[in-house]
């Protein structure tokens, strides 16, 4: 089930594929394999854990170095959105808190003054749990996702023999 979502046997669009010829591109960056999207998953959700500007730029910059499904990462940075930024963020700096062992500040407002004074009493906090869930949630999401796609495959593998 899991390889079906991400595999398809349509065939690419003609000008997808002379963009991807002008600017040679290579085939990993695109390819839909167990490997490379778990690899884009452990990647984009890393990075998305890590409150900064540009982070799909991060993605990007990762590129040369590990090769992985370059719109599968893209596409879960985008869970850090204007809307799931706030909780994700606060999430994160109470686990550094609690990591720890500091008191959370309470009285906490959304204006860029209170940030301005606060941020060297919210800043190692939260590093320290965005830290946390980068090094625990994209790993466990990988082996998830990995052992998923091979599940899946033996289960058609099965179902093509049975039949």
């Amino acid at each position: 089930m899991v390889r079906k979502v991400f595999k398809s046997n349509k065939p690419r669009h003609p000008k997808i594929e002379a963009f991807i010829q002008k600017y040679k591109i290579p085939r990993e960056y695109l390819s839909i394999n167990r490997r490379s999207v778990s690899k884009g998953l452990l990647v984009g959700l890393f990075i998305a854990f890590i409150p900064m500007p540009f982070q799909m730029l991060a993605v990007l910059a990762v590129t040369p170095f590990i090769r992985f499904n370059v719109p599968v990462a893209i596409a879960m940075c985008w869970l850090s959105n204007p809307f799931t930024m706030p909780p994700m963020y606060y999430m994160e700096y109470l686990t550094g808190c609690w990591l720890l062992g500091m008191e959370p500040l309470h009285g906490i407002e959304m204006t860029t003054e209170w940030f301005k004074e606060n941020l060297g009493d919210i800043f190692v906090p939260l590093y320290v749990g965005t830290f946390f869930y980068s090094f625990t949630v994209a790993p466990a999401v990988y082996f998830i996702v990995n052992r998923l796609w091979v599940r899946s495959v033996h289960r058609e593998r099965k179902a093509r023999r049975s039949r």
